[in-house]
């Protein structure tokens, strides 16, 4: 498997489970560094490296009236903000090919979101950074129909690749999570990351926006990591019922610190 460096922190088969987590759009700076804290303090004592993510701008929304975010130059003053006062890494998704010049400056993962991946433009331009890149399989993607798009990011010669597992459409407003496309995309030659937080979402199950079952994030979790995947992608809100966007699918500071504690116990004694 190729190792995928971000900062200090190395994905792969003989290290940590690595957490990536945040709130899932910026709603105010102040906000964004109190959670990116919390969680840094959380993932710190269960000795888990942590890469804050949130996005500046939610490109993709069901609804015209929903939350997008603070959009590209305020979004990625914040994060930077939040990279250098907490040193820890950075990850943002990516919505069109003229932002990418300006997220390479700050961003150490590019994510392209799900409904982008299969987009050339945007993941040859995001790879040609050399930065890590994070694709996000689509929900209406096969397992197997990752390898094509690792294809196009290996083209620019970047061999720094993370590819995420986000379940995928099992009828109408409705994900199912196949645990079998953990080791399917790892024989790829690439760290998977399962994003348990995404996986539980019911997109459009509210009508004009997503809904989710966030009480099945913990167990979905303990089996992707029992299942070998190399790290946790999560959403993570300190007042989820109340937060703009993907509310109904985010866990909170105490969920997720009890879920630390078990799929770390989890992780050793698979790789022990």
């Amino acid at each position: 498997m190729h190792q995928v460096n971000v900062k200090n922190i190395k994905f792969g088969d003989k290290y940590p489970l690595v957490l990536i987590a945040g709130p899932c759009v910026i709603e105010s700076e102040s906000s964004c560094l109190a959670v990116a804290k919390q969680i840094k303090d959380i993932a710190a004592c269960q000795g888990i490296p942590f890469i804050f993510k949130s996005s500046f701008d939610k490109a993709n929304r069901l609804s015209l009236g929903s939350y997008r975010g603070p959009g590209l130059k305020r979004g990625l003053t914040i994060l930077k903000k939040i990279k250098h006062q907490l040193k820890v890494p950075i990850l943002s998704d990516v919505h069109c090919t003229k932002d990418i010049s300006a997220v390479s400056e700050v961003l150490d993962i590019i994510q392209i979101p799900a409904f982008l991946c299969r987009q050339t433009d945007i993941v040859l331009a995001a790879s040609a950074t050399g930065k890590v890149v994070n694709i996000k399989k689509g929900q209406f993607l096969a397992p197997w129909d990752i390898l094509p798009i690792i294809k196009k990011v290996e083209s620019t010669g970047n061999r720094q690749i993370l590819i995420t597992e986000r379940g995928v459409s099992f009828g109408y407003n409705n994900l199912v999570t196949d645990l079998r496309s953990i080791k399917i995309m790892r024989d790829f030659g690439y760290p998977v990351i399962y994003d348990a937080t995404h996986s539980v979402q019911l997109p459009g199950g509210k009508g004009n926006c997503s809904g989710g079952q966030s009480e099945f994030v913990e167990g979905l979790s303990r089996a992707a990591v029992a299942f070998g995947c190399d790290g946790l992608f999560l959403e993570v809100h300190n007042d989820s019922k109340n937060a703009p966007c993907d509310g109904a699918n985010m866990i909170n500071f105490k969920e997720l610190e009890n879920l630390l504690k078990q799929v770390k116990k989890i992780r050793q004694a698979i790789v022990s």
